[in-house]
């Protein structure tokens, strides 16, 4: 049934698809559809506008038109089945795809010589990856790297425009990368939050590109850790697309 009340507009020509506004919306209501956001259904949206403050382009606003009215039950039921399950702890059988299986190994030095100079003068072909997955939506909140470790989360496009990430980002930290802009942001919120009830996570370091679509991921990882009621120290590194360091906050 469709009345006269506040929903929310989204201004297409405006949005850029960062995703800023779709951990805000506590309904869900919100998705990143096609590069932008996009109303799920109108019965999802309360007209309260918590998403308005998010955006970085000014493309949401609240108006007062013929809507479907909101449905607190159908908000509920969506919430339940829009959020992808959580891995389970059972490790992946090695006939299993290569991509799920957790596996966690020690740095390759090419000789002992090279393993004891410091950080800045080791070979710039030796990776500081020490496991595996590194994907975001494939590493489970249970996975032994992850306990007691500094987390590094990365947007994917970040190892390819920064030269040095492997000496200057990744070393002694476990990766976790994704993309803010086409990955699932509600997802992600729960997988952190559980990542930080569990894993005993000692800092994290966030780093994204100087892209807005990018700037999402922060406040992705900032909502997991207020979810699960974290205080864990975080600092954020912003990267342009020439490689440079454009801010550390």
């Amino acid at each position: 049934m469709k009345i006269k009340r506040k929903i929310i507009r989204i201004d297409e020509e405006k949005c850029d698809g960062c995703g800023q506004c779709v951990p805000s919306c506590a309904e869900g209501a919100i998705q990143i559809v096609d590069g932008k956001a996009r109303l799920a259904a109108e019965k999802y949206c309360d007209g309260l506008g918590a998403c308005l403050g998010e955006c970085p382009r000014d493309a949401l606003h609240i108006e007062e038109r013929e809507a479907e009215d909101f449905d607190e039950k159908a908000v509920e039921h969506h919430l339940k089945t829009a959020v992808t399950p959580l891995p389970q702890a059972e490790p992946t059988l090695a006939c299993g795809c290569p991509s799920t299986r957790m596996q966690s190994f020690a740095r390759p030095f090419t000789s002992c010589e090279e393993a004891n100079k410091p950080v800045s003068h080791q070979s710039n072909n030796v990776s500081a990856l020490s496991h595996w997955p590194v994907q975001i939506a494939l590493v489970p909140p249970t996975a032994p790297f992850l306990k007691g470790a500094d987390l590094l989360v990365a947007a994917d496009c970040t190892p390819f425009a920064y030269p040095d990430f492997h000496r200057d980002f990744l070393q002694g930290k476990v990766l976790m990368v994704g993309c803010p802009k086409f990955d699932d942001a509600p997802a992600y919120i729960e997988k952190f939050r559980d990542i930080f009830k569990m894993a005993g996570v000692k800092s994290v370091t966030v780093v994204t590109m100087e892209v807005p679509c990018c700037q999402g991921l922060p406040v992705i990882v900032k909502r997991g850790m207020a979810a699960a009621n974290a205080d864990i120290p975080m600092r954020h590194v912003t990267v342009s697309m020439q490689g440079e360091i454009l801010g550390r906050e």
